[in-house]
Parts: structure tokens; sequence; C-alpha cells
């Protein structure tokens, strides 16, 4: 084979494949997936009472006002950009002092509450710093604090709790779950029971 139609196969085959992977697959791909899944390829976004885009049910997000529920901390405030947190082993220092720091907010605005009763995962970060979901004995732990604040009795905050806990994927894997973001929603939508 002379040496000019190598250089002639290579770049054929090259612009080939760069029409295929580059750009027909990438389509094909795309295409499908918004046809079949629409809600998951546009970010799993949701939406509020008025049709306004409020965020994504992949990502958690950091609720100021102690009336609505907390999610679990975020080393990078929840930042979808990028995911990660501090690989703090359980002896290293930050880690205890951070743990005692949310300890202590814990124990200051929920006093109804005590620290035994703390679920882990509102002191803790989870392993991509994004995780939306919280423990449903989370949820429930921060229900005297909200009852008080909302002035809504604890059992209807109970049944709500109750009505956005997720069960288990494929009723086999992983636990069940509470996204924060559709509860707060929710209890958004109740208002609070001041007259």
């Amino acid at each position: 084979m002379p040496h000019g139609s190598i250089w002639l196969l290579a770049l054929r085959s090259s612009l080939l494949f760069i029409v295929v992977c580059g750009l027909a697959y990438p389509l094909a791909s795309t295409g499908l997936a918004q046809l079949l899944f629409p809600h998951q390829a546009n970010g799993s976004m949701i939406k509020d009472g008025a049709g306004r885009t409020v965020g994504s049910e992949l990502i958690g997000q950091t609720f100021a006002d102690p009336s609505f529920f907390q999610g679990r901390i975020s080393s990078i405030d929840n930042n979808g950009a990028g995911s990660g947190s501090n690989n703090y082993a359980p002896s290293n220092p930050e880690l205890l002092k951070r743990v005692q720091a949310s300890i202590a907010r814990w124990e200051k605005e929920n006093p109804q509450v005590p620290v035994d009763k703390l679920p882990a995962d509102l002191v803790t970060n989870s392993g991509s710093g994004l995780d939306p979901h919280i423990s449903p004995a989370a949820a429930k732990a921060q229900i005297p604090r909200i009852g008080a604040l909302r002035h809504l009795p604890e059992e209807r905050l109970k049944e709500l709790v109750e009505q956005f806990t997720e069960g288990r994927d494929l009723g086999v894997f992983g636990e069940k779950r509470v996204n924060v973001l559709k509860l707060n929603l929710a209890l958004k939508e109740l208002g609070t029971g001041r007259e």
C-alpha cells in the first residue's frame, strides 16, 4: 500500500469516527433520553406551586429558616458544580470540631430533642456533599422545632414526613429516605397554624 494512501485511509477513518462518536452517538442518546426520560434528562427539576423551578431532586439545598426541615451538612455548600467532601478520618480534630459545632447548634435550635436522639445524618456529610435526602428519623427529630415555630400540630407534621418517605430502591437497595426539598415545598403549602 503506498504511503499516501495510508494517510488518506487514516484521515477518512478519523473523520468517520468524529462524525459517529462525536455527533451521531451524542445526538441519538440525547434524543432518546429526551423522548424516554424527559424529567431525568432535564436534571430532575422540581417546581413549586406557582410553576417556578426551585431546584433538583438530586441536589441538596441549604434552608436558612429554622422553620423548615434541614438537610445534611455540605462542606461544598451544596454547589452542584462539583462534589465531594473533606475526607477526614474519625480521629481528625477538624472533623471533631465541626461535629461538635453542629451538635451545639442542634442543642440551641432544638431544645426539645436531646442529643442522644440526634440522628447522625444531621451532623455528618454525605460522600458527595450534595445528598438531597435525610433519614426519616432525622426528619422526625426536627418536628418539635418546626411544630413550635409554625404552630402546627406534631401529628400533622409526622403525617407529612410519612407521606414524603421514599422506600428502598427496587424494595431492597439502600435505606428509606426523605427528600428535604420536596418535604419543605409541601410544608410551605401547609403554611403556618397561626391565625
